[in-house]
């Protein structure tokens, strides 16, 4: 008889990420399923809102298995009981949309396509916002605010967020400087001294390069703040790690969830700095924004 399984691998990684949106591990380990798993996960990811009312027997029923297959299917999925499988489905659920339903499929017209890609960034960003630690980002505003300059690092997409980090310097209110090249990293790295902060932003936090100018950077004496999508190796050279863990699905699509979480995550340090420098410098920031609107409507060249 063909070997099948009840629940999702225990080898397989995405069933150790116990704390990630369990609608999300379902999807990405129902193509590992065979038999009664496969039903069980089919059933929830058809009506996930129909599992969180249901009793055992009822799921049972619905997905044409045995209840004890669908108890196993539970704890394959790290949950202590059907209850907290139920809880757990519930939870996913008032993150937004199930991941399930954001997969683009070749078939999506246009209109399908853009909703699905605005509820998986919303989604994500709420689940980056629900995971972020705050002590972390308090940590990491006391820092830059007391760095007399701060320079970015980051490469590709986060070369991007870097640039918009460095356009935020009024609200840092030190000299800021971004460099998205190798080379020029580390001259800069370098060349840093003990008053001087580096924030390097990696969603991966694996590219080696990068990796090594901040490990001279912070040989150097500077304050290390790292914003990365996870426990990445970047970390270990960091004074300061702000984990912006997102959501991604990039089967049809290269997403920008991670991006635009990075994004927000430098808004939030620029904004927080900037209220910790006081009254003065909100309204220099004040008068700086009212001349640049003045430029913008008087139609000055």
């Amino acid at each position: 008889m063909a070997a099948y399984y009840d629940s999702p691998s225990e080898s397989s990684p995405t069933t150790r990420m116990t704390e990630s949106n369990i609608v999300e591990l379902i999807r990405r380990a129902a193509p590992t399923l065979k038999r009664g798993g496969a039903r069980v996960a089919q059933t929830v990811l058809a009506d996930p809102a129909f599992v969180t009312q249901a009793s055992l027997a009822e799921l049972s029923a619905k997905a044409e298995v045995s209840e004890p297959t669908v108890l196993r299917f539970c704890a394959g999925l790290g949950c202590s009981g059907f209850s907290q499988f139920k809880m757990r489905i519930a939870t996913s659920l008032a993150l937004g949309a199930p991941m399930a339903h954001s997969q683009i499929h070749p078939t999506d017209d246009t209109a399908t396509v853009a909703r699905k890609i605005f509820d998986h960034t919303i989604t994500s960003l709420d689940w980056t916002r629900r995971h972020l630690d705050i002590a972390a980002i308090t940590s990491a505003v006391e820092l830059l605010f007391k760095a007399r300059r701060i320079e970015f690092y980051g490469f590709g997409a986060s070369g991007i967020v870097a640039q918009d980090a460095q356009q935020k310097f009024p609200l840092f209110g030190v000299p800021c400087v971004v460099h998205q090249d190798s080379h020029q990293q580390l001259i800069s790295a370098s060349m840093l001294t003990p008053t001087d902060a580096v924030v390097a932003i990696s969603n991966t936090g694996s590219t080696r390069s990068l990796i090594e100018n901040v490990r001279v950077a912070r040989e150097r004496g500077a304050k290390i703040v790292v914003i990365t999508g996870s426990d990445s190796p970047i970390t270990r050279y960091a004074d300061v790690s702000i984990i912006a863990e997102t959501l991604e699905n990039t089967n049809v699509y290269t997403p920008t969830t991670s991006r635009i979480a990075a994004l927000v995550i430098v808004d939030i340090l620029s904004t927080a700095v900037s209220v910790l420098r006081g009254d003065s410098h909100q309204q220099e920031v004040g008068t700086m924004k009212r001349r640049l609107a003045e430029a913008r409507s008087t139609g000055v060249i």
